[in-house]
């Protein structure tokens, strides 16, 4: 394993952006950024040995800052939404910033996507660290997060995520890059096949709030157990894809067990005949395909996005869990330790 490490800017503060490059043995690599510990590319070949990019982002460190679609970073404290930008815990209420329609989104417009991150190197990979202070859009406690990537020699990009806070809080940690296996800037990805490990998924409301249990996909264009092209059904007039202007839900994995990697998603592109195979801990998983990429950044392909040029597989707790009495938990009390893992494994078929 090849690790190179580069400084990419500063920014107008003077913290240092780095770059990290991980090659494998194969030649095929990804690189990481300290800004929301985010990957910046993953560079893996097609079904001919041809390398690409199929990870979306932008070259100018500058743009990672703020972006709409939360590229490639970890959001935090509490990625995709909580409803009113409220959440009571041991019968105190807190008030979060509210920035998503009348929700709050990836923990409010400071979150750990728009941060700079400590980093440091480790055998086989990186580590990202933040500390967030008490108090810090609204949530409570000082918390301590971690990323950890490790790149293999099977073209697998390891993610561990952990956190411990000083006071009881809540916490949901996930990565938000976008796939296009046919390599980015280069189409939209509603011809790619999608097969999720999920037989249920959530409603929301308008606002894309869950709305209570989960219902079964059977019948729907929520329905993935079997493979499908993700286009097939994505302009049904059906309510999840009407509030959304595409697919932006959370799905329930199936047989989920705390601390169990299983298989939540499969990505293919028969064009390129990549293949991403995604791995998880974490009970959900949030599919967004890029309803709303229009208007971002100038990319590394030398133009912004069009509106479903990439697919984000969220691997996650529920949305609104801290709202949501019988939904997995998302408290986290001082002396535990939050982890979570994540693997995207690419390939070709």
């Amino acid at each position: 394993m090849e690790l190179t490490k580069e400084l990419w800017g500063k920014t107008a503060c003077g913290k240092e952006i780095f770059l990290y490059t991980l090659k494998n043995e194969s030649g095929a690599y990804v690189k990481l950024s300290n800004v929301g510990a985010g990957i910046v590319s993953a560079v893996v070949p097609d079904k001919d040995g041809v390398l690409a990019d199929v990870v979306l982002g932008y070259p100018d460190p500058m743009s990672y800052f703020g972006d709409g679609p939360c590229a490639g970073k970890v959001p935090g404290r509490y990625a995709n939404r909580i409803a009113l930008g409220h959440f009571t815990l041991d019968g105190v209420e807190y008030t979060l910033p509210v920035n998503n329609g009348p929700n709050h989104l990836h923990g409010g417009p400071e979150g750990f996507q728009n941060k700079v991150w400590e980093s440091r190197e480790h055998e086989g990979g990186v580590e990202f660290l933040y500390y967030s202070e008490d108090g810090e859009m609204g949530y409570p406690g000082a918390l301590k997060a971690v990323a950890r990537y490790e790149w293999t020699e099977e073209n697998e990009l390891r993610l561990t995520l952990t956190a411990e806070s000083d006071a009881p809080t809540v916490v949901n940690l996930t990565n938000h890059a976008y796939f296009n296996l046919n390599g980015e800037g280069n189409g939209d990805i509603l011809g790619h096949v999608l097969r999720l490990n999920a037989s249920e998924f959530l409603p929301t409301d308008d606002t894309l709030i869950p709305v209570g249990e989960s219902v079964p996909v059977a019948g729907t264009p929520m329905d993935f157990v079997t493979e499908k092209v993700i286009g097939q059904d994505i302009k049904e007039d059906f309510p999840a894809l009407v509030y959304g202007k595409g697919y932006d839900n959370c799905w329930v994995i199936d047989g989920a067990e705390p601390g169990q990697i299983q298989e939540a998603a499969e990505l293919y592109a028969p064009e390129s005949g990549r293949v991403l195979t995604v791995y998880t801990t974490q009970p959900g998983v949030q599919v967004y395909t890029g309803n709303w990429l229009a208007g971002c950044p100038v990319a590394k392909c030398g133009r912004s996005y069009n509106d479903y040029e990439g697919v984000a597989i969220e691997c996650q707790n529920f949305p609104d869990a801290p709202n949501k009495a019988d939904y997995p938990s998302a408290v986290l009390r001082p002396g535990e330790v939050y982890e979570q893992a994540i693997i995207f494994a690419f390939g070709t078929k």
